[in-house]
Order: structure tokens, then C-alpha cells, then sequence
């Protein structure tokens, strides 16, 4: 007869699915929204190259951040099927908000803010590693990812355009640049592979070890992180299939035309950041507003600093990008405190 406990799991884990089929949703943005913008990819392959190059990403280099949010934030043995399926459901609502208004969020600051209100509520939160990394890396690498695309922008892409012998248009039919940037936008989804499945299988892979009263040991939550990413990976495809319209569309469309040099800077640039923190620190960052802020660096260059920054698709980032991970924060403190006093933690 099949143990309850295992019955139970079904609940979170569903949750967790959800959850993912919302970060597809999102993450379709950072990848594919320069190589659409550049109309170079159509819109039906999108979701099935997201889906295996996220897969192939978070096998191969996923674990590091799977461990920081499994047990790097909140204390690991807190993570039970009900904290687990308050934590994931809370993040999935937040970004559910996101997508149905278009605008693409970070993930992972949504996960690490839902996973802050159980431990704030229990006293448990790990500050350090929370203050003195994460945070500061939230802040740090969209500058570095702004700056370093305005300065390719405007060094590179801007003479290159004005030069006689150099056509845009001429390049944006060539076949070899063009593979390129496809190129470009698998490898940032890789890249999110490696960041944001950790979202949903760190949480997973800490509460299975506990229902299962199995030993907290490195070799462990390894094994139990790509068993939970097998099964929530393939779910970002779905949430491209849904959401990932919308959403690369705003990007890709609304802010700045691309051609293909810009795209292929925008995918490098966001895409190597977000693996350096993810492989070397394990620290869950925000791919999302990385791609947002080095298209803004391409906008600015090519059009001016003004012009960017007062287009309303703009401005409703910042609101959504404020207002979703504090969502995600709100709920799970109070279900967690209506659970803890229906006795049912």
C-alpha cells in the first residue's frame, strides 16, 4: 500500500509545476525576446529550444544555486510539504501577476522573498549570506550589464552603423550573423537553466529529504535536485507556450527594434553574468532584469537616454519589478501564520 507521505508530495510538487510553467513564461524574455525582436527566430520554435536548452542547463550546472535556496535562505529541516507548498504557491501567484500583465520578473528575487517570510515568521532567516550576496548582486549586475551593453552600444554598434561600407540591413540578412544570435539566445537560456529551475527544485529537494527522513548529506540533495529538475524543467517549455508571447513581445518589440549585433551583445553580456554567479556562487539572480537592463543600455545608445526611459512599457517594469517580490513576501508570511495557527505546519 502506498505510504501517505508519498501522496501527499503530490501537492507541492503540482505547485512546483505551476510555478515553473510561470517561470517559462518569464524566463522566454531574457531568452528569445533580442533574437525576436531581430525577427530572426518565429514565434512556434520559441518554446520547444527554451525547453531543452533550460533542461540541458539545470543538470549541468544548476546545482550550486539548487543549495543556496534549498537550505541558504531558511533553516532546510523548516521545509516542510506544507512550508514548501506555501512558498512555491506564493511565488507562482506573484509571477502569474507579472505575466498576465506582460511584464517580465525576476523569479528568483519573487522565490527568495516568499522563502524570507517563513523564516522572518520562525526567526530562522539567514542574513548573511541573504545581505552580504545576494541582495548586493541584484543590485550590482544589472549596472554591470547596463553599462557594459551602453558602452558596445555606443563604441561599437554606433560606428559601425555610420560607416559607408557598413549596412545594417545588408547584415541582417546574412545567414552566418544570424545563427549567431539564435546561438546567443540558447545560451541565455541555458543560462537560466543553471539559475532559475533552483527556484522550484532547491525547496523540493530539501522538503523530500525531510519527508523521507533522508540524511542531509551533499551526495543526497544532489541526487534528489536532478530528480526534481527532470520533472519541473520540462514545464518552463509549457510556460513559454502560454506566456511567452506576451512577454517577449514587450521586450522585444516595445522598447527598441534590435538587429542582430545588438542581440548578439545583449544575449553575451546577460548570459555569461548570470552564469559566472550562478556556477562560482550560487547566488539565484535575476536574469530577467539583466536582459531588461542591457536592451535599455542598446535603447539608450541608439536612441538617447530620455527617449528610453519615458516609454510607458518602461515605467510599468519598475512598478512590477517592486511590487511582485514584496506580493510574494506578504503572502507566504501570512499563510504561513494562518497555517501555523490551524496547527497544520
Amino acid at each position: 500500500m502506498l505510504d501517505p507521505v508519498y501522496g501527499q508530495l503530490v501537492v507541492p510538487f503540482i505547485i512546483a509545476l505551476f510555478l515553473a510553467i510561470n517561470m517559462g513564461g518569464s524566463g522566454t524574455s531574457p531568452a528569445f525576446s533580442a533574437a525576436y525582436g531581430a525577427n530572426l527566430i518565429p514565434r512556434g520554435l520559441i518554446p520547444g529550444l527554451f525547453g531543452i536548452m533550460v533542461l540541458i542547463g539545470a543538470i549541468v550546472a544548476g546545482k550550486g544555486v539548487a543549495v543556496t535556496v534549498g537550505k541558504g535562505i531558511i533553516a532546510a529541516d523548516l521545509l516542510t510539504i506544507t512550508l514548501t507548498s506555501i512558498i512555491l504557491l506564493s511565488v507562482a501567484l506573484s509571477l502569474l501577476m507579472a505575466n498576465l500583465l506582460g511584464i517580465p520578473q525576476s523569479t528568483s528575487q519573487s522565490t527568495v522573498f516568499a522563502l524570507s517570510g517563513p523564516a522572518v515568521y520562525f526567526n530562522q532567516l539567514q542574513t548573511h549570506r541573504l545581505f552580504f550576496e545576494i541582495i548586493p548582486a541584484w543590485f550590482i549586475l544589472p549596472l554591470i550589464a547596463f553599462f557594459l551593453t551602453y558602452a558596445a552600444g555606443k563604441y561599437i554598434y554606433t560606428p559601425m552603423r555610420k560607416r559607408s561600407k557598413f549596412e545594417f540591413d545588408d547584415v541582417n540578412k546574412n545567414p552566418g550573423l544570424q545563427v549567431i544570435v539564435i546561438l546567443s539566445s540558447l545560451y541565455v537560456a541555458f543560462a537560466i537553466g543553471a539559475n532559475n529551475v533552483a527556484n522550484a527544485s532547491g525547496p523540493i529537494a530539501s522538503m523530500v529529504i525531510n519527508e523521507l527522513n533522508i540524511s542531509l548529506e551533499e551526495k543526497n540533495f544532489s541526487l534528489i535536485v536532478v530528480l526534481s529538475t527532470l520533472v519541473i524543467a520540462p514545464a518552463f517549455g509549457i510556460g513559454s507556450s502560454f506566456f511567452g508571447h506576451k512577454v517577449v513581445r514587450t521586450t522585444g518589440k516595445e522598447i527598441v527594434e534590435f538587429g542582430p549585433l545588438s542581440a548578439t551583445v545583449i544575449a553575451f553580456i546577460t548570459a555569461s553574468l548570470l552564469l559566472t554567479v550562478s556556477i562560482f556562487k550560487g547566488i539565484p539572480a535575476s536574469l530577467v532584469q539583466l536582459n531588461t537592463g542591457a536592451i535599455l543600455a542598446i535603447g539608450c545608445a541608439k536612441l538617447g537616454w530620455k527617449e528610453v526611459f519615458s516609454r510607458n512599457s518602461v515605467k510599468k517594469f519598475w512598478v512590477v519589478w517592486i511590487a511582485a517580490p514584496i506580493l510574494a513576501f506578504i503572502m507566504s508570511l501570512l499563510m504561513t501564520w494562518i497555517a501555523d495557527k490551524m496547527g497544520i505546519l
